[in-house]
């Protein structure tokens, strides 16, 4: 904790020079999951790559001391090491805690303990004059409820308190097969009420998704590894019923970062062979930012990159529409539970989120796919990840997120606008 607030003084304080000066605020940093192009223009890039350390956990109040920059590859070595994972750990290792707070991380268990944020016991707050706020929901919990979804915007989180749950050596996998939409959504509504562990899905077509359940046991008689030669996603189609050590359970769609290592040539077996170092969605990461975009748009095409929070009525109404009008295939599908949250435009209650990334044939004007899928969104009153490209007007925007809230937010927090706005930020791309 020393080395901690060490660490932070300095940020504060480089933070304070750059504010003289004048110049907003951007984050240097090591990883990043954003499928949106950001202008650094102007911008003073503080340091955060440091604060990437798993303070404490601790096993009698099941919960962890983090900073924000720790990725989640490092923090479940460290769990796991006393039996315990993150109560939700987003699909892919280069996600950092920091980052899943801000911008609405969600995995298979989030049918049970909501998105990322709502994990969080306390969480400590750089602010752009420089100060170090510690908010709960009893301290600054304007803060605190406000934090998810901002961004970046209102200040970065270096330092959070997440639970954790008791983990046993592996997982059972059982996948049920569906052939109607009103059938599939209906079973997953009614097992997001049961007692598995995990629960999530994948739909291939529409009249082929399975709803996957996971449960956490003592013992397999065999455990399949997702790691290299063989791909997770298609054993969904052969396998009724399957078994994963807990931890390969967690980075099971990493490896092919769900099926999007397809854009790279690694689901065929000679680049396996060659490359199983390069298995992992660090590498894709790596090359999307050489390449500007994972999926570059070029004549005739344009890049789809979703993933969309439906409630769960309206999501046969949205399978629908994305087959019809869209037509992505294979669909992540991850049922959730959420309450209001300030800068979140959903209600409480339980959703599905569909996950679907490609690109696809296009005559139109540039985004006309994108917005087709933000109308269809608002319409049903879902809301979209941030994550990437969005194409809303801003008085459209903030018809969606409550900007009164976010001014009052902002004028509290960054005053002074030392960093961007949200419409700014995730839509502008400033």
């Amino acid at each position: 904790m020393e080395d901690h607030r060490s660490k932070a003084a300095a940020l504060a304080a480089e933070i304070d020079h750059a504010k003289a000066r004048g110049q907003r605020i951007g984050l240097r940093k090591s990883t990043s999951n954003l499928f949106r192009h950001r202008s650094q223009a102007g911008k003073h890039l503080i340091d955060v790559r440091g604060f990437k350390q798993c303070l404490h956990v601790d096993p009698q109040r099941m919960t962890a001391d983090v900073e924000g920059m720790i990725t989640y590859e490092s923090l479940v070595d460290e769990t796991l090491k006393c039996g315990l994972l993150p109560a939700v750990v987003p699909q892919l290792k280069t996600i950092t805690v920091g980052g899943a707070v801000s911008g609405l991380g969600i995995e298979s268990s989030s049918f049970q303990f909501g998105l990322v944020h709502e994990t969080v016991e306390e969480m400590e707050i750089l602010l752009g004059d420089g100060r170090l706020v510690t908010c709960s929901c009893r301290k600054n919990p304007d803060l605190f409820f406000g934090f998810p979804n901002s961004y970046g915007t209102l200040g970065y989180a270096l330092r959070l308190t997440i639970r954790l749950i008791p983990a046993k050596p592996y997982v059972r996998l059982t996948h049920t097969r569906f052939a109607d939409p009103e059938g599939y959504f209906a079973r997953v509504a009614e097992r997001a009420n049961s007692a598995v562990d995990y629960l999530d899905g994948t739909i291939f077509s529409r009249d082929e998704m399975y709803v996957t359940e996971g449960e956490f046991v003592e013992q397999a008689p065999q455990a399949s590894d997702y790691t290299y030669m063989d791909i997770y996603y298609k054993s969904i189609q052969s396998k009724s019923e399957d078994w994963l050590a807990a931890k390969d359970y967690i980075w099971r769609w990493d490896t092919d970062w769900f099926w999007c290592s397809k854009h790279f040539y690694a689901q065929k077996p000679a680049i396996r062979r060659l490359f199983k170092w390069g298995l992992n969605s660090r590498t894709y990461q790596r090359i999307m930012r050489l390449s500007c975009s994972v999926l570059p748009d070029s004549g005739g095409t344009e890049s789809v990159i979703q993933d969309v929070d439906i409630p769960v009525g309206q999501a046969p109404e949205f399978f629908d529409f994305l087959f019809s009008e869209i037509g992505i295939t294979p669909v992540w599908v991850c049922p959730f539970k959420t309450r209001a949250w300030d800068l979140s435009p959903l209600h409480e209650g339980l959703h599905v989120n569909f996950g679907f990334w490609d690109v696809i044939p296009s005559t139109h004007e540039k985004g006309y796919f994108n917005r087709k899928i933000e109308r269809k969104t608002m319409q049903l009153g879902g809301a979209k990840g941030l994550y990437s490209s969005a194409w809303y007007d801003e008085a459209e925007f903030w018809t969606i997120y409550d900007q009164r809230r976010y001014i009052q937010l902002k004028q509290t927090y960054d005053p002074q606008g030392v960093f961007p706005d949200l419409y700014s930020k995730c839509v502008q791309r400033q």
